[in-house]
């Protein structure tokens, strides 16, 4: 197939061409470069059709959809930023450039869809009360997080709750700008699938690591900050008490589970959106995978801050079986060998 991948030149986007090329597809990518993600231009793939071009772009949009069989959506803005003045550059990139996308694809009659979503629209993760099962905390305080109180408690009784696996039925509750537009572009896709009678497939990325990512930069994921700080000879600071859970996935991994849902897309009902999870199935701390990190790189220990940032959520993490069950997909980099590889690894300029 022709794919076309926006944000084909970024951390995912760049191993996700990789991927698709060694399969043998066309790839045409569309990349803004937008920089707080590029300081530097980024090598182009041999055998890439490279467009330099915003997906708010009407005409640039149309003119990289002819011939296409299929989209990978992976162009965004990404992370928590720096405060709320971000706001209108995220809903910008993120679900203006989903809308012109979506309506240049039906202009086009491309009807197959790959769209990069997250975690972060689910808000917490899954908790159980031991008296009142399944349970949905709300926001943390600020008055708790500054007394060092980081678990939510239950709602009903405020005693402590117990964390699970998120599966793709869970109510999504995003705590943030950033989650609220992926929840969004989500609900533009669906609304493309159900007009035009498309496929869609969102991938809820939980944490993404590997080789590649960017350094240095306030939009950076936990473990490119940690790997940055390691690489100045200094010692990651985690925030809170090191206890949030999360599900570190590799790069690779995730560019795999693009590809599986390419494949699948055939296999959904016309003018329908699945949602899938994408994670390792395999949850850490923060701070064991800073600890992780910092004794492969052979750096100083992880500094437990207790500092929290309003919008973070305590715990997140995946249950991915609906991938594996229905598109065969399953993770192949363990989290020892991952964070020993990252370690090591270069990270991007940005």
């Amino acid at each position: 197939m022709l794919i076309l991948v926006t944000g084909g030149a970024g951390f995912i986007g760049s191993h996700l061409v990789t991927a698709l090329l060694a399969a043998g597809h066309e790839v045409r990518v569309l990349d803004a470069l937008l920089p707080a993600a590029h300081r530097t231009p980024p090598p182009v793939p041999v055998g890439v059709d490279w467009r330099h071009a915003d997906v708010r772009d009407e005409e640039a949009v149309a003119d990289a959809l002819r011939g296409v069989d299929a989209v990978c959506h992976l162009a965004a803005m990404v992370g928590l930023g720096k405060d709320f003045a971000d706001a209108p550059a995220y809903v910008g990139c993120n679900d203006l450039g989903t809308a012109v996308l979506l309506a240049g694809m039906a202009e086009a009659g491309v009807g197959r869809l790959v769209l990069a979503s997250s975690m972060v629209v689910y808000g917490e993760g899954r908790y159980a009360c031991a008296r009142h099962g399944v349970v949905r905390p709300g926001p943390r305080r600020v008055p708790d997080l500054d007394a060092g109180a980081f678990e939510p408690p239950c709602p009903h009784c405020g005693e402590p709750l117990d964390s699970g696996l998120v599966d793709e039925d869970a109510p999504t509750d995003p705590r943030n700008v950033y989650a609220a537009t992926k929840l969004a572009q989500e609900h533009l896709a669906a609304a493309w699938a159900r007009a035009t009678g498309g496929r869609a497939a969102a991938l809820r990325y939980h944490n993404v690591y590997g080789p590649g990512m960017p350094r240095d930069t306030p939009y950076a994921g936990v473990a490119s900050l940690f790997r940055s700080a390691l690489a100045r000879g200094e010692a990651p600071r985690v925030f809170e008490d090191g206890g949030q859970r999360r599900d570190f996935v590799h790069v690779r991994d995730v560019a795999g589970a693009n590809h599986a849902a390419l494949d699948g897309l055939t296999s959904l009902p016309s003018g329908t959106l699945r949602a899938y999870n994408v994670g390792s199935g395999d949850p850490h701390t923060v701070g064991e995978m800073a600890t992780a990190l910092s004794t492969a790189h052979g750096g100083p220990p992880p500094l437990i801050t207790g500092e929290y940032r309003l919008g973070d959520v305590r715990h997140i993490t995946a249950s991915s079986r609906r991938l594996r069950d229905e598109l065969g997909w399953k993770p192949g980099v363990g989290f020892e060998e991952g964070m020993t590889e990252f370690a090591g690894a270069e990270l991007r300029a940005g």
